[in-house]
């Protein structure tokens, strides 16, 4: 069992466009076909979704008809260390799925490329192929529950600016500073102080720990005082939850704390 203590936090909106960018692992669920796993995924500005599937998939049939086919595009959000728990969120992506005819297929391809280089788009117009999905809803469900959103919200909505390097910030702090941790540990209610506390994820506003119980983990997030923008923002708010907004980087690198 898992339960989380909530505070300043991103939107649904802001949570499911930041799982897009996360998520290693996603498919395509049609009526009667088992499911799609995508090699490519990646939730346009637009509100469209673009997947690569297998050239010889059944939703390339599918989604030849007139009106497209219903479909649902599932994605998991899995933390980048070993947790006990690792899945951070589910996100769920319901609308019609439509072919790319097969001349578009490599501009579509260059497109997704200036938003989301992935090797797997070299693989278009050879063994896979690219279709779109025209978003009607999304979900996400996490430990704070599960909520609903409308496409208008979700093309209003950005990607967090940290998607990218939260990973190795989070490796680092995991595996470099122990003291850091230690002190953000001191922000725990007094009943959660006896597990294991490991960050599992940092963004604009705040950083989520995951506390490990014995047999229940519970996650806490800490806010930053305001949302920050840039990573140097981001190091001295770390810094700050810590208790230590005076000391030197916690590393030189640019993309660690």
């Amino acid at each position: 069992m898992r339960r989380t203590i909530t505070s300043a936090a991103p939107s649904a909106a802001e949570r499911i466009r930041s799982a897009c960018a996360h998520a290693q692992n996603a498919v395509l669920a049609l009526p009667g076909a088992d499911p799609v796993p995508t090699t490519v995924h990646h939730l346009r500005a637009c509100g469209d979704v673009v997947i690569a599937v297998p050239r010889d998939s059944p939703a390339v049939t599918a989604a030849r008809a007139e009106t497209g086919a219903p479909g649902v595009v599932e994605l998991t959000d899995h933390a980048p260390l070993r947790l006990r728990e690792p899945v951070r969120a589910l996100v769920w992506l319901r609308g019609r799925v439509r072919g790319v005819p097969g001349y578009a297929q490599r501009a579509l391809a260059a497109q997704v490329a200036g938003e989301y280089p992935h090797a797997g788009l070299l693989d278009v117009g050879h063994t896979s192929t690219l279709l779109r999905v025209v978003l009607e809803s999304a979900v996400v469900a996490d430990s704070t529950g599960a909520d609903s959103v409308c496409p208008h919200d979700l093309r209003g909505a950005t990607t967090d600016p940290f998607w990218e390097v939260e990973s190795a910030w989070l490796r680092h702090l995991d595996s470099e500073h122990a003291d850091v941790m230690a002190r953000m540990a001191r922000h725990l209610p007094v009943r959660l102080r006896g597990g294991s506390v490991r960050p599992l994820a940092i963004d604009r506003y705040g950083l989520t720990l995951r506390v490990e119980g014995s047999g229940t983990d519970h996650d806490v997030r800490l806010p930053f005082a305001t949302p920050v923008d840039d990573v140097q923002q981001l190091s001295r708010a770390v810094r700050i939850l810590a208790g230590c907004p005076f000391l030197d980087r916690l590393h030189g690198s640019d993309r660690t704390p």
